[in-house]
């Protein structure tokens, strides 16, 4: 096998390995937003539009920060956690 298939089987199997990732990703993703949003039901909870403007807010920050790792080459963000 010459050095150049070798590299496109290489491109081939980098490119499958991230539609399957983003794919199954994207889905727990959605599902876990579509969760947070049954958290909208009145009858069951009580919160205020603070609360809403917070939940929305991180969410956002987190898809633009998506957005911009994905759009910047070989750049690793810092994970931040707080209590």
């Amino acid at each position: 096998m010459s050095q150049l298939s070798t590299g496109r089987a290489r491109a081939t199997d980098k490119r499958a390995k991230f539609v399957e990732l983003a794919e199954r990703r994207t889905v727990n993703a959605i599902r876990s937003i579509r969760v947070i949003g049954k958290l909208g039901n009145p009858f069951a909870y009580e919160y205020d539009e603070a609360d809403i403007k917070k939940i929305v807010s991180a969410l956002t920050k987190e898809v633009e920060d998506v957005r911009l790792r994905m759009m910047k080459k070989g750049s690793k963000a810092a994970v931040e956690f707080k209590l």
